[in-house]
């Protein structure tokens, strides 16, 4: 299957309008505050140790996520792994490409994200354990993958999501992890590119709420007294 993106660089084709972008879905969230201070190192915590609570808990909360609609994603309508006119290949341990379809391409990130999040020789859980040198690498490759299967949910899937009421959710959880992986570096930028247009709205700081102004103390005026006596 090849890139619908044209050589001359031309827009994609009406049907494939980005309705994520679109207000009335990027407005809905599930928390109201700046997300930068939940990823912001903490000072009595060590950098491996924050790295590897947070990178599994974003492992488990977007294979969560991605379970939600993985009903729609079947090999017959995601033949590839597919976000933005970008198709993402497959590589094995020994560096071959393979093309896979969208559902194979999730398993084979979150059987190998499975794989590293429970050896206790990469993340230990035991006092005292040592991280790898590999440590910050392994994190990359894992918040890289991770991405793709968020790129893609939104790309091919986000009209179930919103059928399902889960947008906020999916929402305040790209958001969450956007802003995780630039704290870090841990993503490079030329990868999330794609999904700029996006995270420039969704991580932005959610605006104040408008101030209600304080009630009255004044009495009430006869009109309002007459009306309550009426009742």
């Amino acid at each position: 299957m090849k890139s619908k993106t044209k050589p001359n660089g031309k827009k994609p084709p009406a049907e494939e309008k980005k309705q994520y972008l679109e207000p009335e879905f990027t407005k809905v969230r599930v928390v109201d505050f700046d997300l930068k201070e939940l990823v912001v190192l903490p000072r009595e915590i060590d950098l491996n140790e924050w790295l590897a609570s947070n990178t599994t808990t974003f492992f488990n909360l977007i294979n969560l996520q991605y379970s939600t609609i993985s009903e729609f994603c079947t090999g017959e309508i995601c033949q590839a792994m597919t976000a933005c006119n970008t198709i993402y290949y497959w590589y094995d341990e020994k560096g071959k490409k393979t093309k896979c379809t969208a559902p194979q391409y999730v398993d084979f990130v979150m059987s190998l994200c499975q794989k590293l999040v429970t050896d206790e020789e990469i993340f230990p859980t035991k006092y005292g354990k040592e991280f790898p040198n590999s440590f910050e690498s392994l994190v990359k490759k894992i918040c890289r993958y991770l991405f793709h299967v968020l790129a893609h949910l939104y790309w091919a899937h986000f009209k179930e999501t919103v059928a399902l009421e889960l947008q906020g959710h999916l929402n305040t959880l790209y958001a969450h992890f956007i802003v995780f992986v630039r704290e870090f570096n841990l993503v490079d930028p030329k990868e999330t590119c794609i999904m700029d247009d996006l995270s420039e709205i969704l991580c932005a700081p959610a605006p104040l709420p408008a101030l209600t102004p304080a009630p009255s103390a004044t009495a009430p005026s006869p009109s309002s007294q007459n009306h309550v006596t009426e009742r």
